[in-house]
């Protein structure tokens, strides 16, 4: 009895200044917690136009199964995503081009999410007018702007924009070329070879994808696919630009990188490599436009004297959207005697050297120049004398030197073989 009451008593003032210490202790862990990372934004881009109420998905109309999707998208949204809703076509029923190509506004605000009021929101739509996809792509990109969280435009149509010239590819491009690294994703309703064109231009000149649907269920995974992706986290690349020689070059750290390259352009890049370190690089062009069939790529390291160290390149024919090569250098240890003023090891400038064959007709725009996807990194060089790379595989010398000492034995013991059977024959 004694004992379970000692207990008892141990146990209520553990417990009590356990409470006491957590008391003091939240608020300061609180304090030092690390910044919350940006939300990620994503605005739903819907048609409205007069083609919604043609009944041919799962017996309801287009615009129908539309609402059901975003019913069910809406009530799946991750609580960090900030989400907004742009429709294009809802509100002029005239025949007036000029105004119902202007016929897009936003009809839900980018920010948290109110379930009902945004489900309020959808369900007064009714299929009206124009499709003016350029422009409603780019409200949709002012919408998204600020923050540096994700950015993720989903489109859902069931035809062409019909309000050209504005080109809504060219669009796309122009919005991929802001640097803000933000990414449309297309939904085609109707199967149709000109719509599909249209819409998978649009996704590839921002790195989305297209999809076509057909049925309620589709539609809504499809968007719901899409939304979760805005929340998964991702590696948001550094926009910077090459220069024309290696002098001028922007200085690279490990990390990923954007830039845009013109056809027939080279873009230079400098990375600086310590003794012991290997680098590696990696570089992607995508063709976001309509291209020759015939392509390349080829990503050089050079010294600042001009020697060439290694270099990594793909070709090929036929059509491709995006084509990439890469290159590894392992810099060797530094020797006794070498490095700065203060015992440091002295750093390798290298110049990175980027050039792709892509060609096009004479009507396809230049200018912005096709994306370009760099990656970077320095690890810890190879210490391993079986690693190919520590010979300079790489590089080619070494295989070239066994090539040419096998050849050589070869052709003695050949020689010799050859001299033998004669002998041989002659005596005989």
């Amino acid at each position: 009895m004694i004992t379970r009451k000692r207990l008892t008593t141990g146990v209520g003032i553990a417990l009590a200044t356990l409470a006491a210490g957590l008391g003091t202790a939240i608020p300061a862990a609180a304090a030092d917690e690390a910044p919350a990372a940006p939300s990620p934004k994503v605005e739903l881009v819907l048609d409205v136009s007069g083609s919604m109420r043609t009944r041919d998905i799962d017996g309801q109309s287009r615009m129908a199964a539309a609402k059901q999707a975003f019913n069910d998208v809406l009530d799946a949204v991750p609580e960090q995503v900030q989400l907004g809703i742009r429709t294009l076509g809802a509100d002029y029923p005239g025949e007036d081009r000029k105004v119902g190509c202007k016929d897009t506004r936003q009809l839900y605000p980018v920010g948290p999410l109110d379930r009902t009021e945004a489900k309020t929101a959808v369900a007064t739509l009714a299929p009206t007018g124009f499709t003016p996809i350029g422009p409603a792509l780019l409200g949709a990109a002012d919408d998204l702007e600020g923050g540096d969280g994700s950015r993720r435009i989903v489109l859902i149509t069931d035809g062409e924009d019909t309000c050209g010239p504005l080109d809504p590819c060219e669009v796309a491009r122009e919005i991929a070329a802001r640097g803000t690294h933000l990414v449309v994703d297309t939904l085609g309703l109707v199967p149709n070879a000109k719509i599909r064109q249209q819409l998978t231009c649009i996704a590839e000149a921002t790195g989305g994808t297209y999809t076509a649907v057909q049925h309620k269920e589709e539609l809504s995974g499809r968007v719901k696919q899409l939304v979760d992706r805005a929340a998964e986290p991702v590696v948001t690349p550094v926009a910077t630009e090459g220069a024309e020689s290696c002098s001028g070059a922007p200085e690279l750290k490990p990390g990923l990188y954007t830039d845009r390259s013109e056809i027939a352009q080279h873009r230079w890049y400098r990375v600086d490599v310590l003794p012991g370190q290997e680098l590696r690089a990696s570089a992607s062009v995508a063709a976001d436009r309509a291209v020759d069939n015939d392509y390349g790529v080829l990503l050089r390291a050079v010294t600042t004297h001009g020697r060439e160290i290694v270099r990594g390149s793909e070709a090929g024919t036929g059509r491709t959207d995006v084509i990439s090569s890469g290159l590894r250098y392992p810099k060797p240890e530094a020797e006794d005697g070498d490095g700065d003023g203060d015992g440091k090891p002295a750093a390798e400038t290298v110049c990175l050297q980027l050039a792709h064959s892509f060609s096009a007709p004479a009507s396809v725009k230049r200018s912005p120049g096709l994306p370009v996807e760099l990656t970077v990194d320095l690890v810890d060089g190879p210490d391993n004398a079986s690693d190919v790379a520590a010979f300079g595989l790489g590089r080619g010398w070494w295989l070239l030197g066994v090539l040419v000492l096998t050849g050589l034995v070869a052709g003695l013991l050949t020689g010799w073989l050859s001299r033998w059977r004669v002998a041989v024959w002659r005596t005989n």
